[in-house]
């Protein structure tokens, strides 16, 4: 079994240049993750078994993490073995579990609209630990964003839930958090994004075991579609949505990458519409205009933007 490098973070990925897809295609694949997030809401109120999310965070992760372990034998070295441990945390350990009590407690839209808020958080979180200068267009889309996701989501008669409120706003607090420490510290040289991906699932998954099995256990009515949407989260929502993730890290520039987070309510509400059989008033296709308009805006201008070296040790590259 190999083990993966403490080298230069940055250095597992590919370059700006040199034959792989460009920041166009770059941001589609990386898009495609907080796409395949956005179905995590349908999934979750019409397929599980309430009242379980930490149950469900663990299926997520764990088994697909050890898979990949088994299949790549790659393991962290050195300072890696920590930085897993941070980034499975954020990514997943904490992530997961609040995004299923939000998705629980809180209607869709809700939840959508404190999601969308994370390109501002990452615009501050990037000006304290990264010393990034805090562009106002960054926030100005980051506005316009919550704004689009808004008029999508919220309806007159959604109610606001005190505890998937901050459930929903932990998620996004972590997923920004996550994002600049991932960016900052790369992959090690030689690591791919499948086997780099594996030990973020397995730590996070790791983390979840004791606490679901002692305080949730195993859900009483485990029928074929909760199988299935089990099934969708663990190979989905987990290895490949992840896998994309990390990926495109490699190649984009955080603000950028911090937008495509919008996808995600966008794709939870279109669901919700879908399924219910909604349809979309004309301040919804407004509001899918500007976050559209946001999307596009925030990965223009997060291409602008040049990171500035690190404030703090944790950050340090190496």
């Amino acid at each position: 079994m190999s083990v993966g490098s403490g080298g230069a973070p940055g250095s597992g990925g590919a370059p700006g240049g040199g034959g792989a897809p460009g920041l166009g295609g770059a941001a589609l694949l990386t898009g495609l993750a907080p796409a395949i997030w956005g179905t995590t809401y349908i999934v979750t109120t019409e397929l599980l078994p309430a009242g379980h999310p930490l149950f469900a965070s663990l299926v997520r992760a764990l088994p697909a993490g050890l898979v990949v372990l088994a299949c790549t034998r790659v393991l962290p070295r050195g300072a890696w073995w920590w930085r897993s441990l941070v980034l499975g945390a954020l990514f997943i350990g904490c992530f997961f579990p609040l995004l299923f009590v939000a998705a629980e407690r809180l209607p869709g839209g809700v939840a959508a609209t404190v999601g969308a808020l994370q390109p501002i958080i990452v615009a501050v979180l990037a000006r304290v630990l990264l010393g990034e200068a805090l562009a106002p267009a960054r926030i100005a889309f980051g506005l316009l964003g919550v704004a689009g996701v808004a008029l999508i989501a919220l309806t007159p008669s959604a109610r606001l839930d005190p505890l998937g409120f901050a459930a929903a706003l932990g998620t996004a607090v972590s997923l920004a958090l996550g994002l600049i420490l991932a960016k900052r510290w790369g992959r090690p040289p030689g690591v791919g994004p499948v086997a780099f991906t594996g030990w973020q699932l397995t730590a996070g998954g790791l983390m979840l075991l004791a606490p679901a099995l002692l305080l949730e256990g195993l859900p009483a009515g485990i029928d074929a579609p909760a199988l299935g949407g089990y099934l969708w989260l663990a190979l989905f929502g987990g290895l490949i949505s992840y896998t994309l993730w990390f990926g495109g890290l490699a190649r984009l520039p955080v603000a950028a990458a911090s937008f495509l987070g919008l996808l995600s309510p966008v794709v939870a509400v279109s669901l919700d519409a879908l399924v219910l059989r909604t349809e979309f008033s004309p301040g919804q296709v407004l509001g899918l205009l500007l976050t559209l308009g946001a999307l596009l805006g925030g990965q223009l201008s997060g291409r602008a933007s040049a990171p500035a070296a690190p404030r703090t040790g944790l950050l340090k590259s190496s």
